[in-house]
């Protein structure tokens, strides 16, 4: 009799009173979910964490870049203003160290590139012309280029010569028909090949102002663009610059009839690369025309600028 009560008690007791194999999976899974959550946002903020240290290792390198080119700058600029003007030195380097880095700068005067904006038709032809080009390809580029710089002749745009041959060749804009504010705009000069321009790129500049270039330090490739510059004497001038005696000027009868284009006076502007080398061994290059001035509060101006600082 008690075996049954004990039996009927069993029976009757709630289904609730025991919990199903379901609900333990149900439990785990969500365990699970909420680790791999938690795992997620840890990686995340990892990640978040090196961006940040990485961000900052950045911008900590470019200040100190920054500061040391900056000193390149002012370094180069009280180099030449111990100078008179028209005594300054044609070129120069130097060394120092600043906060661990190790900078070395190289001026050079502006005078010993091609200006786009001044050079004569002959000068420019000749630059293309030792660059590879042909006779009459480069009497052509040269034309566009002074094209380019020049006013034009007519108010109506349609009777421009010039402007017409840019709406020819399709392109969307016109010609400047002032003078070039930057060496790049020799990419946008109607018919000068890409590669040429890239080529062309180092011997010209648009801060010099002066007809003529320094031939004592213009690259040879300058030198063999002056018109009437053989080979021969382009080799005589070049070994005559490695041993210049004190007077620059003797140089000038060398180049014979392309002594009209050449000159061994400076410009106020000068060419200032900056190569640094950063406590950690990472180099970065930095590159500035500056322009010195008589009687300002600053003793120079800075005309344009580059690095390679985010490279």
């Amino acid at each position: 009799m008690r075996l049954r009560e004990s039996e009927d008690a069993m029976t009757d007791r709630p289904h609730n009173a025991t919990r199903a194999p379901d609900d333990d999976g149900f439990i785990l899974v969500a365990v699970l979910w909420i680790l791999g959550g938690l795992a997620t946002l840890a990686a995340i903020y990892s990640l978040y964490v090196v961006n940040a240290a990485t961000s900052l290792q950045i911008d900590n390198e470019r200040l100190q870049a920054n500061a040391s080119a900056k000193a390149a700058l002012e370094l180069t600029a009280y180099r030449l203003s111990a100078f008179a003007t028209k005594e300054r030195p044609n070129d120069g380097t130097f060394t120092f160290r600043l906060g661990g880095s190790s900078v070395a700068v190289g001026f050079q005067t502006e005078a010993a590139r091609i200006d786009l904006n001044t050079a004569p038709k002959p000068v420019l032809a000749g630059l293309f012309a030792a660059l590879g080009a042909r006779t009459d390809a480069a009497e052509y580029y040269a034309d566009r280029i002074v094209g380019w710089r020049s006013k034009s002749t007519t108010a109506a745009e349609d009777q421009d010569i010039e402007v017409t041959a840019y709406r020819t060749a399709g392109l969307r804009y016109n010609p400047r028909q002032a003078p070039f504010t930057s060496v790049q705009e020799l990419w946008l000069v109607l018919g000068l090949p890409p590669q040429l321009v890239e080529h062309a790129l180092p011997f010209v500049t648009v801060y010099s102002g002066l007809e003529a270039v320094n031939v004592i330090d213009a690259a040879p490739e300058v030198l063999a663009a002056l018109p009437g510059m053989t080979p021969e004497r382009l080799n005589d001038v070049l070994n005559l610059r490695a041993t210049l005696p004190g007077d620059p000027h003797t140089i000038l009868p060398m180049l014979g009839l392309a002594q009209g284009s050449g000159t061994v006076e400076t410009t106020p502007s000068y060419r200032v690369t900056v190569q640094i080398q950063l406590p950690n061994g990472r180099r970065m290059r930095a590159e500035a025309v500056i322009l010195m001035l008589e009687d300002a509060p600053d003793p120079y101006h800075v005309l344009s600028w580059s690095d390679d600082f985010d490279g």
